[in-house]
């Protein structure tokens, strides 16, 4: 199974989301652009894990989510990897959660890789919502700049999600276990 723990932003925040980028899709035709259904915000990805594997996996991701407590979040201005110039993929930026989320998935990295999951990646992590994808690196210097000032309306993150990604001509994800941020703030 192909797996990834996120963040499951609630419909209002997606909502606020859609409405800043509704009106610039027609603009980019050239950018694949994400289906607001499949919006997340990704903490570790874990590829291919044997089914085998999830009773372990669940129960580390579980002990991992629970030492860490809710935090409130908020999407803000994007921003493209590698770079704005030659972009693979445009995204929409979070604020909030600055100390807690980067350990947050470090941790449930590590345990997934304790459970038989892939070596955790290595490089930094940085936490976003990805609006679309190129595989030509495509400028979108003016698109970026369009959306740089974008502040979106704070929600509470309360859980994290494994989730299971079916690949084809239609992608579509489904939730395979879900847990609670619990420890203390």
């Amino acid at each position: 199974m192909r797996l990834f723990v996120a963040l499951s932003p609630p419909p209002e925040a997606l909502t606020e989301v859609s409405g800043a980028v509704g009106r610039l899709r027609e603009g980019w035709p050239e950018l694949r652009w994400t289906a607001p259904e499949l919006w997340h915000v990704t903490l570790a990805f874990l590829g291919e894990v044997p089914e085998g594997k999830l009773p372990s996996l669940s129960t580390r991701l579980a002990r991992a989510a629970g030492r860490y407590p809710p935090m409130t979040l908020a999407f803000a201005a994007a921003g493209a990897f590698p770079s704005a110039k030659r972009a693979n993929v445009l995204w929409l930026g979070l604020r909030g959660g600055d100390a807690t989320l980067p350990k947050l998935a470090a941790s449930l990295a590590a345990g997934a890789h304790r459970a038989g999951a892939r070596e955790p990646e290595r490089r930094r992590f940085h936490p976003h919502l990805t609006l679309g994808r190129s595989r030509t690196g495509l400028d979108l210097r003016e698109l970026v700049e369009s959306l740089a000032a974008f502040e979106g309306t704070p929600w509470h993150a309360g859980r994290v999600h494994l989730v299971r990604s079916h690949l084809g001509p239609h992608v579509r994800y489904e939730t395979v276990d879900a847990w609670p941020l619990a420890g203390r703030g």
